[in-house]
């Protein structure tokens, strides 16, 4: 009975978990970019082209209460207008997915209410024009929303790697990133190094950094999420890898 009565408990603890997880929470939204969103190019996570690393257009800047200080870089939200609270909601809109790729600095100079969405403790996300068009209309500037954290889907391919930098010094970066979409740790290691596995630091946004000498090795990359999955892709850059290039795993957070 005891044991019943346990498990019983874990799974009331489990159901308990994913119904918090599906709980809304409010914020406000804006835009920029522009209407081909090319304006959210680049950006504070490093993923340079949206286009190329995977995102696409259906992207979001994070205030500081959501970046986390680059953190939450490849994090996947759901995200809809409040209807009930403004008369600038897309008549109709369902809720859309968007990918965190930038942030939203604060701007102590303005009050809350006048530009000043960004500041702490708001719960912000400056979208790209066309994810919020979706939910919004234009003439509105900012709406009231409902949010929560979603799994990330639609990723083709796997995992992939750009490794900038220098000798000693291998700055990389992750992108195209499934599942919970967030890399909490990152290890390389080095084809016939006696090392084993390195923990690598996060230098800035979604950029993970080593400072081995690994040139001429072929390079391993093992990935834990900040949900708890790992995955490895193991020799994903060949012997021959250089500085600035991109490489493909198959492995995804699948």
């Amino acid at each position: 009975m005891a044991l019943i009565s346990m498990l019983m408990l874990l799974a009331l603890f489990a159901f308990l978990l994913r119904a918090s997880a599906a709980q809304w929470t409010p914020a406000t939204a804006t835009f920029y970019g522009g209407a081909d969103a090319s304006g959210t190019m680049g950006g504070a996570c490093g993923y340079g082209n949206l286009y190329g690393a995977g995102y696409g257009t259906q992207t979001t800047a994070l205030s500081t209460a959501l970046f986390n200080n680059g953190a939450s870089c490849g994090a996947c939200f759901t995200i809809a207008c409040d209807a009930r609270r403004s008369r600038w909601c897309k008549p109709g809109a369902s809720p859309i997915t968007v990918t965190a790729t930038n942030f939203c600095p604060p701007n102590y100079a303005l009050p809350n209410d006048d530009g000043g969405w960004c500041n702490p403790p708001r719960r912000h996300f400056d979208m790209s024009q066309p994810a919020w068009e979706s939910i919004g209309v234009y003439r509105g500037g900012i709406v009231p929303v409902n949010y929560r954290r979603v799994r990330c889907g639609g990723r083709s391919g796997g995992v992939r790697f750009t490794v900038n930098g220098h000798s000693y010094f291998e700055l990389v970066l992750v992108t195209n990133v499934g599942g919970s979409g967030v890399v909490a740790q990152m290890w390389v290691k080095g084809s016939g190094s006696s090392t084993g596995w390195m923990a690598m630091s996060r230098n800035w946004g979604a950029n993970w950094q080593s400072n081995a000498y690994l040139n001429g090795k072929s390079l391993s990359f093992r990935l834990r999420s900040d949900d708890g999955r790992v995955v490895t892709a193991e020799n994903v850059a060949p012997a021959g890898w250089w500085f600035g290039g991109t490489y493909t795993s198959g492995a995804q957070f699948y």
